[in-house]
Formats: structure tokens, sequence, C-alpha cells
């Protein structure tokens, strides 16, 4: 069992947040409201998907979708230009290309 005797770090009382990479952003950087609106986008296809009574290949679509919702997150918390030993996730233009194919 984890037991949580601090949920603050007192990191962000400066007004910033740290990025993937540990690099900061300010809390209000637009790239932040970004995380919070996929998070939420997210969240509601998890709800529709645990709530069933989807046909099989909606919940197959929604369960991709929300699978690349959290690569959009690790590409938005990983600033561009930044140099690693590990290739960056990155959202490349066929996730919406294969989207529109399913919507069609």
């Amino acid at each position: 069992m984890v037991n949580l005797t601090r949920i603050y770090t007192r990191t962000g009382d400066d007004g910033t947040t740290a990025l993937g990479d540990m690099s900061r952003a300010l809390k209000t950087d637009l790239r932040l409201e970004a995380f919070a609106d996929v998070d939420e986008a997210n969240s509601s296809i998890g709800v529709a998907i645990a709530m069933g009574n989807l046909d099989e290949d909606v919940k197959d679509l929604l369960t991709r979708v929300q699978n690349d919702l959290f690569d959009v997150g690790a590409d938005l918390a990983t600033p561009v230009g930044k140099k690693n030993d590990t290739p960056q996730l990155r959202v490349k233009p066929e996730y919406v290309d294969d989207l529109e194919k399913a919507i069609d």
C-alpha cells in the first residue's frame, strides 16, 4: 500500500510547472491548457467506454483514440528542439489521417 505523506512539492510556487524534460513552463502557458483539454477528452472517452453498450467497432475506435490522446499528451510534455538520447514521441499527420478515415 502506498502512503502519501506529502502531496505538495512547492516546486510550482513560483508560477511554473515541470515539463517532461524537466524544463519549466508558466502555469498560464497555453501548452498546459492543451494538456487539460486532452486529459478531459481522454477522461470523457474513458467514461463512454466504461459505461458500455457500445458497438465493438465504436469501442475499438474510442480505445485507439484514447491511446492516441496519451501520445498527444506526451508530445505536449516535451518541448521541440531538445536533444535527447531517446527519440521523442511526436504526433504525426498519420494520426489525423487515420482518424478521418475512421470517421468517414
